[in-house]
């Protein structure tokens, strides 16, 4: 199979595509031919050995890629045979999915729905947990506003869809003018460049709920905003840190903290959330920004696109 192996941590020029032998499934496990792969920032941060938990050097080489689409091709021992053919996406154990071909535990296959394609299905598979998790658990009232950073990311774009459909106004913070207009084709009511000098004042003066995948120095500003009985929910540290807010000095603002592991605390949990995402996508309720898609050997160049700021909602790779 061919695949992409980061050497070292560093650089997106440390990825590079290599022939690995075809992976055979172990008992519980299936063998998938990979037809979509998801990017996450967090791969970057993984690959370069930065961010909040970088990976030991130790571990590397390293296949990365946590998300896959495609076709079950083989299964092992004490799985149903059924599954054979069926298409799928799946988490991939935390590595090993920037590949044609993937292994995964069968309890975390989900079925794609025959009324969408794959590259959307891949698009919600982590991102589309996260955004329906946070935003059950943040109980968006009809007419509260909400903050939403990365507005035009894998996760902000969907969490703009869900409050604009629960009935709230949203106030999308985004780093350009760009994806600050994508954010207001999905419903934003109004838009703030947090790369502007006085961003701050864009916001208003009371925010009910914050969905917060940024972290650094934008956490603070939108947390101060916040009224009696909102909602904070830290999601990310895409700046490199997370927010450094005082759970204890907000709750006796009535300010409820939500983290992120509070939302799926289990696998079973984590699961349901993708079914529901699938669900979603497959009525029409939510639609993934897919903003561009790379060849498997030009990983590197997505990794450097991601790094740069340049994408837009999504980043998947083609084998």
């Amino acid at each position: 199979m061919r695949a992409v192996l980061a050497n070292r941590p560093g650089p997106p020029e440390v990825l590079s595509i290599v022939n690995l032998p075809d992976p055979e499934p172990a008992p519980g496990q299936v063998v998938i031919a990979v037809d979509v792969i998801a990017t996450t920032f967090i791969d970057t941060q993984l690959r370069s050995g930065t961010g909040v938990r970088p990976l030991d050097p130790s571990v590397f080489p390293l296949v990365l890629g946590n998300g896959v689409g495609g076709t079950v091709t083989a299964v092992g021992d004490s799985v149903d045979p059924a599954w054979a053919g069926v298409r799928v996406v799946t988490g991939t154990g935390g590595s090993g999915g920037y590949a044609t071909r993937a292994v995964a535990a069968v309890a975390d296959l989900h079925r794609v729905p025959d009324t969408i394609d794959l590259a959307p299905a891949v698009a919600v598979l982590a991102d589309g947990r996260t955004a329906v998790g946070l935003f059950r658990a943040a109980h968006v009232q009809p007419g509260e506003t909400v903050a939403v950073t990365a507005a035009a990311g894998g996760v902000g774009s969907l969490l703009v869809q869900l409050a604009v459909e629960a009935g709230a106004s949203v106030i999308a913070l985004a780093g350009d003018a760009r994806k600050l207009a994508h954010a207001r084709k999905l419903g934003a009511t109004s838009g703030v460049n947090y790369r502007d000098d006085g961003w701050e004042g864009g916001l208003g003066t009371a925010l009910d709920v914050v969905f917060d995948g940024v972290g650094g120095s934008i956490s603070a500003p939108l947390v101060a905003r916040l009224g009696a009985g909102g909602r904070y929910l830290p999601h990310g540290a895409s700046s490199g840190v997370w927010g450094g807010v005082n759970a204890d000095e907000l709750s006796a603002r009535d300010i409820t903290v939500i983290p992120l592991s509070d939302i799926a605390p289990d696998p079973a949990a984590q699961y349901e959330l993708v079914e529901e995402a699938l669900g979603r996508v497959a009525d029409g309720t939510l639609a993934p920004t897919i903003g561009q898609t790379f060849p498997l050997d030009r990983a590197a160049d997505a990794h450097a696109a991601i790094e740069a700021r340049e994408t837009l909602g999504k980043t998947l790779l083609i084998p």
